[in-house]
């Protein structure tokens, strides 16, 4: 986890708006600067077990490998494909502007600013994405990163160190 500034408890919602993204589909931009330090928006969504979130995987057979899931620490999943909200928008980048951060119980996650973002930024955060079993070269294909960002490492899986 990346450390974050000392938190600033700042008025201002909203935050972000919603458009089309350059990047991939939609994205979720900033609607004025935005602080480090900010917390944007909470992560919603229905919460399943994680069983329940393998049971609707893929939810779309065309695009098997996208998917509204936040996995949480306690193991359990919120789907933001259900009951979601706009942070289900915000795209993956390996150089995010943005972390995510569970709360002390692990119910809940919310969105905060690592850097200052300028309005119009598009917002990121890495998806550290897990899989079980042999990270291949066609897993790592299977969840190709498009950020283009010099730190790139080509997929949004999170590498075994």
């Amino acid at each position: 986890m990346i450390k974050t500034p000392k938190l600033k408890k700042i008025k201002g919602y909203p935050w972000h708006e919603v458009k089309q993204s350059t990047l991939h589909g939609t994205g979720v931009f900033a609607l004025k600067d935005i602080p480090a330090g900010t917390r944007i928006m909470e992560y919603g969504g229905k919460r399943i077990t994680a069983e329940q979130a393998d049971a609707l995987f893929p939810v779309n057979p065309d695009d098997p490998f996208h998917t509204f899931f936040f996995s949480l620490q306690n193991g359990n999943v919120i789907d933001g494909g259900q009951a979601g909200n706009d942070a289900r928008w915000i795209n993956h980048s390996c150089n995010p502007n943005c972390e995510t951060q569970e709360s002390k119980k692990g119910k809940r996650v919310f969105i905060y600013a690592l850097r200052d973002i300028q309005k119009g930024e598009e917002l990121f955060y890495d998806y550290c994405l897990s899989i079980e079993g042999r990270l291949t070269q066609k897993r790592k294909q299977e969840y190709r990163c498009l950020c283009g960002s010099p730190q790139c490492r080509g997929t949004m899986l999170a590498l075994k160190k």
